[in-house]
C-alpha cells in the first residue's frame, strides 16, 4: 500500500517549513495516523517524506508517503 497525503499548503522541503508551519506538519503525521486506524494497518505502516534530489524527490511540495501490508526492510533504499 501506497497512500500519499498532501497538504494544501505548499511547503517545498522540510528544510523550507519555518515555525509558522508547525500546525500543518503536526496535522499530516495526524492524518496519516487516522488514515492507518481507518485501513487497519494494526501490523505496521511506515511514514517517509523525501526531501531533494539525492533522497529522490520528484515534487517539490512536501508530502507524507504512507508504505504499509508488506514487510520493511531496514536500512531503507
Amino acid at each position: 500500500m501506497h497512500l500519499l497525503i498532501v497538504p494544501k499548503q505548499v511547503i517545498a522541503r522540510a528544510g523550507d517549513a519555518t515555525a509558522a508551519d508547525e500546525a500543518t506538519l503536526g496535522h499530516l503525521i495526524v492524518i496519516a495516523g487516522a488514515m492507518a486506524k481507518k485501513l487497519d494497518l494494526t501490523n505496521g505502516y511506515r511514514l517517509v517524506i523525501n526531501s531533494g534530489p539525492d533522497a529522490c524527490e520528484s515534487v517539490p511540495h512536501l508530502h507524507v508517503h504512507l508504505l504499509a501490508r508488506r514487510q520493511m526492510t531496514w536500512p531503507p533504499g
